[in-house]
């Protein structure tokens, strides 16, 4: 069925296909028959494997690399080391911290000490095993409460080694500290004597405080696809790389200095991608298969195992958190403390963003008059962390609203009563001062929430001893006897798009032109597609905005000017804001030809004309010309009609480094979650029978795949949940495979209900609000409390264990 849709001109469209319909996605059918080509699918003749060469200890000086042994193997044709790095040195996503290849030290197990190429992957890694490392094992830096607070805790990375930033309040392993102040805490901002008889203070005049340590572990993006691409080398002495990534320019950014190379010879084309969810933002792969074709003058593929895989790229940060609130007997919120440490490991990578939103949304979408947060990141030698779905949010959220449920129970009330009570509005201004100034109608969707049906009780079951319906399934050992049911809801406030002055924008090429008498659109973007459906959202946005059915979406690649990382809810947003923006420059370009050739009556003006069903129409006229008609055949000389457009949201600034202030955010998204759970509170076992939510997203482009969004990232917040943690003791991960790192399956995954808003932001094109990330914030926390309200434990740890529900100290 035709979809009907708005153009600009505020005219009626009917062309099949576009936005507010769910068109079939172009590379789905080859996805679920198994033909789409990965990265991992690329294959050259004359092509070579690569290999790393990785660091055994978490914290070892590098005395001596001997390559000599490795250079015998048949079959070899380069070993290299960070002498060989022909540029720079150092990369990084934001902050220029990393080795190539490490040079003095190894900050955390599994860092690339050196690279092979062979002629054979097999080849490549018996080479790998030859090449001896003499290291001076130190001690690792494990701890992330000590690298925050004790000045005298061993560092990561010596005094003097990296650049300094003070608008990050850097010290000693500090990343970034973040303050913010606000009501009584700004007067005492620099004194903690005046902060604590503050807090006193308004203790006193509390009449419920509720003060909690909480953790959250550390979570593996857990992508399908690992790691991998292939690097070519080209006649004119730069590099063809083919790669799974969220960001093309930035990572050309980053490869052509460590390759000596300008940035026009390091040329990037999107592969198939299989999954990312932020972990694709760093680099794994890419330098090394530059490096070694360039050297060997050949094309060079890596591929990681699973378990490289755990150790090559970021994972969500852990985070340590201590709050407090205190509220009134009717519920009025009165203040709010936090203290959170995020655990960045031995690198940068996306941490300093991570403690801006971590501080600046640590409270949550509620009215609290006063606050008083403590956000640090911090070097450790543990794991790298990085970008991950709802970044800093999600820890906090976890937090935040495991104190509302808290305090709701000490006051005797419901927990979505407590919220309402509290919950902010357009209007509202978060803790940073910043307003809200698009809808959020919070009280609503909670109050929808509550509302949705409930599912129905065990005892109502045609069969409730039926294994498959409780707590472990026909594998658990459960009978249904110490099974107790719980409900439990969860709200997060996210921000959408990058923040703190980031010049956020993306690039779109739209081309219009006639072939074989039908209109054709091209549309060119360096946009990646990673799953989420963008590739079809492009072609729904031309065809509403030129009104052409047939779309072509060009392979992204860094020929075009760049479209921002796959992150951050930000695609349809920026890139769709891009495509609509080039599309209506050829628009008008298409109006004024006609005008020129004289098919537009007089009086009639480009508010009144539109393109649709591949005509010129008139409000006043109907339709005026064909475009087959009036552009020609592209072939024979006719006119073909193209604009290249960047598309920038308005403009954001860093929060200030002392009270924390500052509109640092562009746009909010908010899910509100409901869990039902049956818990076998004696064997530990956790059965999630519903997952209901209620989500505004301003504007709806493509219902199926929106559902397809809020049903992952709530899968994905169970995982955080009940059972996703990489487990690291002395800075070493313990479970870097998929047997024991564990991920919902669709036996985990309960029914959802989803509710839909459309409220539309009047700053975003369509009105629309990313929709990926805020199911992943509230899903968590409602399910903990789901499992809290069962088994009536604290559960301060997220993900739940067994051993928390049935009350054993491991």
């Amino acid at each position: 069925m035709a979809a009907t849709t708005r153009t600009v001109t505020d005219l009626s469209s009917t062309t099949k296909d576009g936005v507010g319909a769910s068109p079939r996605r172009p590379d789905g059918t080859l996805k679920v028959t198994g033909e789409f080509a990965y990265s991992s699918d690329m294959w050259m003749e004359d092509m070579l494997w690569g290999a790393t060469l990785r660091s055994p200890h978490p914290h070892a000086r590098i005395l001596g690399i001997d390559i000599t042994e490795a250079l015998k193997v048949p079959g070899v044709q380069a070993v290299l080391t960070h002498e060989d790095v022909p540029g720079t040195k150092r990369y990084g996503l934001e902050h220029q911290d990393q080795p190539v290849l490490a040079f003095d030290k190894v900050r955390y197990k599994g860092e690339s000490v050196a690279i092979v190429a062979a002629d054979h992957p097999e080849t490549a890694r018996r080479a790998m095993e030859r090449i001896k490392v003499d290291y001076e094992v130190l001690a690792p830096v494990s701890d992330s409460r000590r690298a925050a607070l004790d000045p005298d805790y061993p560092l990561v990375h010596d005094k003097g080694e990296l650049p300094e930033h003070p608008e990050f309040n850097q010290s000693g392993n500090r990343l970034r500290y973040q303050p913010i102040r606000t009501g009584s805490f700004v007067d005492v901002a620099g004194s903690k004597e005046g902060q604590e008889k503050t807090l006193e203070r308004l203790r006193a005049e509390a009449d419920a405080v509720v003060a909690t340590e909480y953790e959250v572990g550390m979570q593996d993006q857990a992508f399908l696809g690992p790691e991998s691409g292939m690097a070519v080398p080209a006649e004119d002495g730069g590099v063809d790389l083919y790669v799974a990534t969220q960001w093309l320019h930035v990572d050309q950014k980053q490869i052509a200095p460590a390759l000596g190379l300008p940035q026009d010879k390091v040329r990037l084309t999107l592969a198939g991608v299989g999954g990312a969810f932020g972990a694709r933002e760093d680099l794994s792969m890419q330098i090394h298969a530059c490096m070694l074709a360039l050297h060997t003058g050949k094309p060079v593929k890596f591929v990681y195992n699973r378990e490289e895989s755990f150790y090559g790229h970021v994972h969500r940060h852990p985070a340590k958190m201590r709050y407090e609130h205190g509220a009134k007997a009717d519920g009025t919120l009165l203040y709010a403390t936090l203290e959170i440490i995020v655990d960045g490991g031995a690198y940068a990578s996306a941490t300093p963003a991570v403690v801006g939103v971590a501080s600046s949304l640590g409270i949550g979408p509620y009215e609290v008059p006063n606050v008083l947060v403590d956000a640090y990141g911090v070097y450790t030698t543990n794991p790298p962390c990085g970008a991950m779905r709802g970044f800093g949010a999600v820890q906090a959220c976890f937090g935040y609203e495991s104190q509302m449920d808290k305090l709701a129970e000490k006051l005797g009330m419901h927990p979505v009563d407590l919220r309402v009570k509290n919950a902010m509005a357009q209007g509202s201004r978060i803790i940073t001062g910043q307003e809200i100034d698009m809808p959020l109608p919070m009280a609503e969707m909670l109050e929808r929430c509550r509302d949705l049906p409930m599912p129905v009780e065990r005892t109502e079951l045609e069969d409730p001893t039926d294994q498959r319906t409780l707590p472990g399934g026909v594998a658990g050992t459960t009978r249904g006897e110490g099974v107790v049911r719980g409900v439990g809801y969860g709200v997060g406030l996210k921000n959408l798009c990058f923040s703190e002055g980031f010049d956020d924008y993306s690039t779109a090429r739209v081309r219009l032109e006639v072939v074989n008498g039908e209109p054709v659109v091209l549309v060119h973007t360096a946009a990646a597609e990673v799953g989420q459906g963008l590739v079809t959202v492009k072609g729904q946005i031309a065809r509403t905005e030129l009104g052409v059915e047939k779309v072509v979406i060009a392979p992204s690649d860094t020929q075009v000017g760049s479209a921002g990382s796959s992150s951050a809810s930000r695609q349809s947003y920026m890139t769709g804001g891009a495509v609509r923006t080039a599309c209506a420059s050829v628009r008008a370009e298409v109006f004024e030809l006609a005008r020129r050739k004289g098919l537009v009556p007089a009086g009639v003006e480009d508010t009144g004309l539109a393109l649709d069903g591949g005509k010129l129409v008139s409000a006043t006229d109907g339709v005026l010309v064909s475009l087959a008609d009036l552009l020609g055949e592209s072939a024979q000389g006719g006119e073909v009609v193209e604009h290249t457009r960047e598309y920038h949201h308005r403009p954001t600034e860093m929060i200030d480094p002392d009270l924390g202030q500052g509109d640092s955010h562009n746009q909010f998204g908010m899910c509100v979650h409901r869990a039902v759970v049956d818990v076998d509170v004696e064997l530990g076992l956790v059965k999630v029978v519903a997952l209901d939510a209620v989500q505004d997203v301003g504007k709806i482009l493509h219902p199926q795949q929106l559902a397809g969004q809020i049903q992952g990232g709530s899968a994905q917040g169970l995982g955080l949940a009940l059972m996703e943690e990489i487990q690291v003791k002395d800075s070493e991960i313990r479970n870097p495979s998929f047997t024991d790192y564990l991920i919902p399956t669709i036996l985990d995954t309960p029914p959802m209900r989803i509710d839909v808003l459309e409220r539309p932001d009047p700053h975003a094109p369509y009105g629309l609000r990313g929709a990926g990330e805020p199911p992943t914030l509230s899903s968590t926390p409602a399910i903990v409390a789901a499992v809290r309200d069962a088994t009536r434990r604290p559960l301060t740890h997220a993900p739940v264990r067994p051993e928390d529900i049935v009350g054993i100290d491991l």
